[in-house]
Order: C-alpha cells, then structure tokens, then sequence
C-alpha cells in the first residue's frame, strides 16, 4: 500500500489493490483499475474494479456486490451465451450442458460505465484453443451485451 494508491478493504471481496506489473527491467506501469481476489461458491474469483483512485473503484463496488450476488443464474446464462454465439446452428441440451461444466468463471471485470465483464476459462482445453477464452460482456441493465474470445 501506498500513501498515493490506498488499498480498499471490502468485507466481502476483501482488499482490493492499485493494480501494477513490474517489467523486468524495473519499471513499474500502474494500470487503470484495482485488482483482488474473492471466492465465491468455494471457487476463487479474479477481480478488476476500473478506477486510477480509490474513490473511483469504491462507487462501482455496489455494482460488483449484485454481480457477485447473481452468478448463482449468470455462469449458466454466459456459458449457454458463448454455446449460443459460436454454434453453426441451434445448440442441443447436451452442449449447453457440456458448457455449463466445461467453462469456469475466471475474473469478473467491472468498468465505470456500468458494464460487467465475465472472462471464462476453457476448463477441460475442448472449446477454445490454449491461450483464448470466452469472456460475456453484460450492459449496465444485467442483459448480455456481447460474447466475445480474448486472448
């Protein structure tokens, strides 16, 4: 923690930091959010709160403790979004519910214009190659937005 970057102590996301890498050579670049770590359902969650201030990154915290609050109905409604965008056709039950097991919430990426970000990881390396991920983009209303693939 610095005088400049104060961490966030969150009771139930707990301590959120000023997110920062460090190159090699020893530069250090700040990046334009906080970073923590929670779990949620016995399973870690990643997560990137946008803000270059502390004041910034605590208004979306609501927003974050919703999102967290829905997973339970989300995950399923992501990985039948990603089935959905990436099938040829209409997907049967059995790949809805391949999916369902197959991708795991990673990180959950919120931005100050309200939007949310759902990055899934390929779990059993069947769906998408080594490297890419599937991440459910979700407007400031909770309605999927987008479904993309990151890497």
């Amino acid at each position: 923690m610095s005088d400049e970057h104060p961490t966030i102590d969150d009771a139930e996301l707990g301590t959120l930091a000023r997110a920062a890498t460090e190159l090699a050579d020893g530069t250090v670049l700040e990046h334009d959010w906080y970073a923590g770590g929670t779990v949620v359902d016995g399973l870690p969650l990643d997560l990137m709160i946008e803000g270059t201030t502390v004041d910034e990154a605590r208004a979306l915290l609501p927003h974050v403790h919703e999102t967290i609050a829905a997973l339970g109905v989300l995950r399923r409604l992501a990985s039948d979004a990603v089935v959905v965008a990436f099938s040829t056709g209409t997907p049967e039950q059995h790949e809805l519910d391949d999916a369902a097991s197959d991708l795991a919430l990673e990180t959950l990426e919120a931005s100050a214009d309200g939007t949310i970000v759902l990055h899934l990881i390929d779990t059993c390396g069947e769906h998408f190659p080594e490297g890419y991920w599937p991440a459910v983009h979700l407007g400031a209303d909770g309605q999927i937005t987008q479904v993309t693939v990151e890497s």
